[in-house]
């Protein structure tokens, strides 16, 4: 049996890849069970001329499967679409756990690093 490996991606549109790398920020509640990860794109693909359709949520895809989020907002600079900011929300630990995995899959395959401030 052959296992395809699937190169983590993040997608505003299902099966189109976004090459815009996000500032990704993460909050956690005290007790650590909670928090959000806040993706930040500036000038994203998916708000190019080129794109149709509306953007209805983010998808986080990888090997492991997909996690979703319709929590998406975009920025606006000189009335024209700058930037687009979407959250991603765990309840759990296990979920945090699931975010990470990801993050950490989607950092190597995209050559980042982690920094905290």
């Amino acid at each position: 049996m052959s296992s395809s490996k699937i190169n983590p991606a993040i997608q505003f549109y299902e099966g189109v890849d976004e090459t815009a790398i996000p500032e990704i920020r993460l909050t956690r509640s005290k007790d650590g069970k909670t928090g959000q990860a806040i993706f930040v794109f500036q000038k994203p693909d998916a708000l190019s001329e080129a794109t149709t359709g509306d953007i209805t949520g983010m998808t986080l895809i990888d090997d492991e499967g997909a996690l979703k989020t319709r929590e998406v907002k975009a920025r606006f600079l000189n009335g024209e679409p700058s930037a687009i900011e979407a959250t991603y929300t765990w309840k759990t630990e296990s979920d945090f756990e699931r975010f990470m995995r990801f993050a950490e899959r989607y950092a190597k395959k995209n050559g980042l690093g982690y920094s905290s401030k």
